[in-house]
């Protein structure tokens, strides 16, 4: 299994994170000065690198760095201002059912704030390939954040973490693993389908989606959080999926890319009871405190999906890409 390069810094902050990996120390290690943006290209893109380090790694990159202490340190000072950030700027609301019934609630007439029903309804083949290409970040490792929380569950919960999660990695067979799919699904949108490819081309708000992932998976104390996120996106991936389904045959994209969507419209039709029945209410009735947390993961995940899909739909409507362009010196 090949590791993807280091990506390109995008200012001091990630030029000092890929310097260590690439082998000039972690002395000169620091913390993020107050001013730096949360949402904010340099801040995101050196939690994601450091992140990824739990993950594949990166290419020349020794693995024992993983649990680097400078670097470890540096991610912690990176996570602060990233949680405070969402914890300042989620809606309100700490009922979790109320959180969750919330996402089912479908617009009258065109929504004009989501990817999914643009794509469905007016979508372009390059919009969804762009789109694919932003999404790979995850779905080229679908599944796997969530994963981190297995061992931090009990009972009912983990029963049925764990039932979703094997249907995510293919049930025992590997051409089937969701992760697979979304590569034949970018090979018949004609994209590079190696890891890690598109990163130097996400933008910020794609990378904080992802971290946001990692950020709960990865902390024993976000495990609420981390099953929140999970319930939103089993919740709103069935109707989502659906869209997308119907705009890989509009545009005539391709089997694989149809067949990628078609999986999730029936697969988590399924997963949406089972989490919210089992995963969701095994948690409450082992742990009730924690229902704060689970509403958290839900307001925190659509508040980063939202900004997500303002950046693309902005960029589509002024006819321009939503990747970002990287100049062959581009350090920013």
């Amino acid at each position: 299994m090949t590791a993807p390069p280091l990506p390109r810094p995008r200012g001091g902050l990630s030029a000092s994170v890929v310097s260590a990996l690439a082998g000039d120390g972690t002395t000169a290690l620091g913390t993020p000065p107050a001013t730096a943006d949360p949402y904010g290209d340099d801040l995101q893109l050196a939690l994601y690198v450091l992140y990824e380090l739990h993950y594949r790694g990166f290419e020349g990159v020794p693995e024992e760095l993983e649990w680097d202490p400078g670097l470890l340190a540096l991610r912690r000072s990176l996570e602060r201002p990233f949680l405070a950030a969402l914890r300042r700027d989620v809606p309100p609301g700490t009922n979790a059912e109320e959180a969750l019934d919330a996402l089912l609630v479908e617009p009258v007439g065109h929504d004009d704030s989501s990817v999914s029903h643009h794509l469905q309804r007016d979508g372009e083949l390059w919009q969804l390939q762009e789109y694919a290409a932003l999404r790979s970040l995850y779905h080229l490792k679908e599944a796997d954040p969530h994963a981190w929380v297995i061992p931090r569950l009990r009972g009912r919960a983990k029963a049925a973490m764990v039932a979703v999660e094997f249907d995510e990695f293919g049930a025992g067979r590997p051409d089937e693993i969701h992760a697979r799919l979304y590569a034949d699904l970018m090979g018949d949108l004609g994209l590079d389908t190696t890891y890690g490819r598109y990163l130097d081309r996400a933008p910020a708000p794609v990378l904080a989606t992802v971290n946001l992932m990692s950020l709960f998976g990865l902390h024993r104390a976000l495990r609420g959080a981390l099953v929140g996120h999970f319930a939103t996106v089993e919740v709103t991936s069935s109707p989502g999926s659906r869209r997308m389904a119907a705009a890989m045959r509009r545009t005539g994209a391709g089997a694989a890319a149809q067949r990628f969507y078609d999986e999730h419209v029936e697969a988590d039709a399924v997963h949406e009871q089972v989490v919210r029945r089992d995963v969701v209410g095994g948690l409450l009735a082992d742990e009730p405190h924690l229902e704060a947390d689970i509403a958290f993961g839900v307001h925190a995940t659509g508040l980063l999906e939202d900004r997500l899909g303002a950046h693309v739909l902005k960029a589509w409507r002024q006819q321009h890409t939503a990747l970002r362009t990287v100049a062959p010196d581009d350090t920013e």
